[in-house]
């Protein structure tokens, strides 16, 4: 993984992090394996694994090293450790129980949407993406655009110059001046919508949520397939539902 370079970071723990993302991207590795996907010697690889396996961030398993569950435990710290956040993981129930179609609620961290809680009640959602920690460039999604449309130009110039506006479908819009118009558009109607930008053949709608000083927490949407949102379903009744369970948490949060 390449990084720009800070004086003020330790190599040693991004390569531990290197080790780790490898370990999940490779569903689980040999020693030698995981050191020929790294390019590191043997013996080096090992000393990473063993360590991480001391502090229960990997586990060995037969011959193979894998991603600890001591990640779950962190992980489910950073997911609830904001009041908001535990009120909103429960709204995205609510609203998958109500449209049968796949719910998010995503948060914006270091520039990319991270899927903080993700759901869907029918059989019938569709299930890309449906992992709960999922990174995703924030201009090609509803929930990503109704973040951007909230935050300082400046934060905007921050997330643009360091992740740029990758192409993810023909649909996708991929330069500034399209973006700034589109989150324009966004913050008069407080609704966001993506049609294909981001996977083709799926549409989603998505909307803020704030915190009781008027921040953006985060942003709820639903995604589906285009031949179910569609017409007014897509432009009118789900974001109308949303809306609604979005004022609804700002003031659970106002006078909590």
């Amino acid at each position: 993984m390449s990084r720009p370079p800070n004086t003020d970071t330790l190599s040693t723990i991004h390569r531990a992090f290197d080790v780790i993302d490898a370990l999940r991207e490779l569903e689980g590795a040999r020693v030698t394996e995981l050191a020929d996907h790294l390019e590191l010697a043997p013996s080096t690889t090992h000393k990473y694994l063993a360590t991480l396996e001391a502090e229960g961030c990997a586990v060995k398993e037969g011959d193979e090293y894998h991603v600890g569950m001591e990640f779950l435990d962190i992980g489910t710290y950073a997911k609830y450790r904001k009041k908001g956040y535990q009120l909103c993981t429960q709204k995205v129930t609510e609203i998958a129980e109500a449209t049968g179609e796949r719910v998010q609620f995503v948060i914006e961290e270091h520039g990319l949407g991270i899927y903080l809680h993700t759901e869907a009640s029918d059989e019938n959602a569709v299930m890309i993406d449906r992992r709960d920690g999922v990174h995703r460039h924030l201009h090609s999604t509803a929930a990503g655009k109704a973040i951007l449309a909230e935050l300082p130009a400046s934060r905007i110039d921050e997330i643009i110059a360091e992740h740029e506006m990758p192409a993810e479908t023909d649909q996708t819009i991929v330069d500034r001046a399209s973006l700034d118009a589109e989150l324009d558009r966004i913050r008069e109607a407080g609704v966001s919508y993506n049609d294909e930008e981001s996977v083709e053949g799926l549409r989603a709608v998505g909307v803020p949520g704030f915190r009781p000083d008027g921040v953006v927490l985060g942003a709820f949407s639903v995604s589906g397939p285009t031949n179910r949102l569609k017409a007014d379903q897509f432009r009118e009744e789900l974001p109308s539902l949303l809306l609604g369970h979005a004022n609804e948490i700002e003031l659970n949060l106002r006078y909590a």
